[in-house]
C-alpha cells in the first residue's frame, strides 16, 4: 500500500514542480531585481541634466548645449550600451526589453537633434526633437505597462514604487 501510494505521489509531485517553474517569471524577477537597477541610475542622470535645463528651467542655449554636450548625450550614449548588454532569456520579455530600447534610442537621437538645432540656430530641428521626445515617453510609457502586464500574468508583484 505505501508503495502504490508513494508512486502515485512522485508524479504528482514533479507535475506540481514543473507548473512552480515558470521561465518568463524568472526572468521577470531577474530582469527587474537584478538587470534594470545596473542600468537604471544612468538613465535618471541623463534625464534630470536634461530636465535641469530645459523647460522651466530653460534659461539660455548655451547652458542648454553645453549640459547636453557634457552631460546628458555621454550619459544616456553609456546608459543604451549597458541596455543592450542585457540578456533575456525569454521571448516575451525580450520583446519588451527592445521596445525599452527603442524608446531610449528615440530620446538618445532627440537629444542630438537638439545639439544640431541649437548649432544651427534652426527652431524647426527643435520642433522636430521634440515630437521625437514625446514618441520616446509614449514608448516608454507603453513598455512600463506592458512589463506590468507580463508581471500579472506570471505573478510577479512590484513593491510600492518598484515598478521598472
Amino acid at each position: 500500500m505505501k508503495k502504490k501510494l508513494l508512486l502515485l505521489f512522485v508524479p504528482l509531485l514533479l507535475l506540481l514542480s514543473a507548473c512552480l517553474n515558470d521561465p518568463v517569471q524568472d526572468d521577470l524577477l531577474n530582469y527587474s531585481n537584478t538587470e534594470i537597477p545596473k542600468v537604471s541610475e544612468l538613465e535618471i542622470q541623463a534625464v534630470e541634466a536634461y530636465d535641469s535645463v530645459s523647460g522651466a528651467n530653460y534659461t539660455d542655449d548655451f547652458t542648454m548645449y553645453d549640459t547636453l554636450v557634457d552631460e546628458v548625450i555621454p550619459q544616456y550614449r553609456e546608459f543604451i550600451e549597458e541596455l543592450e548588454k542585457i540578456e533575456v532569456e525569454t521571448d516575451e520579455l525580450r520583446a519588451l526589453h527592445e521596445d525599452y530600447i527603442k524608446a531610449a534610442n528615440t530620446q538618445y537621437n532627440a537629444f542630438a537633434k537638439i545639439v544640431s538645432a541649437l548649432e544651427k540656430e534652426d527652431p524647426e530641428l527643435i520642433v522636430e526633437a521634440n515630437v521625437m521626445l514625446d514618441e520616446a515617453r509614449k514608448g516608454m510609457r507603453k513598455y512600463a505597462s506592458d512589463i506590468k502586464k507580463l508581471a500579472k500574468e506570471h505573478k510577479v508583484t512590484f513593491e510600492k514604487g518598484e515598478e521598472l
